[in-house]
């Protein structure tokens, strides 16, 4: 190769390379003027109970999808790590659900706050089968409805959230 075209292809990438970060940094800046556009909505999450009770509903392995403002499933959150997919464990207590995340803040919904548990096709931008993802609607102190997905290992488990240990309805079944 020589000099000349050696010299204009390595401007030709260094400027490939500065258009690639310039479009990763616009990326990152609209996800945080989303999150601070979303932090008085979301408002002050639960915190963490000192105990809770026996787990009515052992925990089940799979991944934490995300969560979004009801009733759009593409309306993604971005305040702290809400928007963040992680492995998880989901676990219900009579005092709420717990869900524990890999590498993120563990998320607690209070039982009262629960509005309904329902499997969807899809939350957060990630589209399933049908009936691929449980999701839990719930509202928050300041009053905002959010729904948080999960999409479990082995979804056959789904149909014990669904009915919330009752009369095993159907999707879209209330629980609080």
């Amino acid at each position: 190769m020589n000099t000349p075209t050696l010299m204009s292809s390595l401007v030709f990438a260094a400027v490939v390379a500065a258009l690639i970060a310039f479009l990763i940094h616009l990326v990152l800046r609209g996800w945080r003027r989303r999150a601070e556009r979303q932090v008085a909505l979301i408002g002050q999450m639960p915190g963490l109970p000192e105990t809770v009770g026996p787990a009515l509903i052992p925990g089940i392995k799979g991944l934490y999808v995300g969560s979004t403002f009801a009733p759009s499933w593409q309306d993604r959150i971005a305040v702290g790590d809400l928007g963040y997919r992680a492995k998880a464990v989901l676990t219900r207590y009579p005092e709420g659900v717990m869900v524990q995340r890999s590498g993120a803040t563990p998320i607690w919904i209070p039982d009262e706050s629960i509005v309904a548990i329902r499997t969807e096709r899809g939350i957060a931008g990630k589209a399933m089968t049908h009936d691929g993802i449980l999701a839990i609607r719930w509202r928050l102190a300041s009053g905002t409805e959010i729904d948080t997905g999960f999409r479990a290992d082995d979804r056959r488990q789904y149909a014990e959230w669904v009915s919330g240990g009752t009369d095993g309805e159907s999707s879209g079944a209330e629980v609080a």
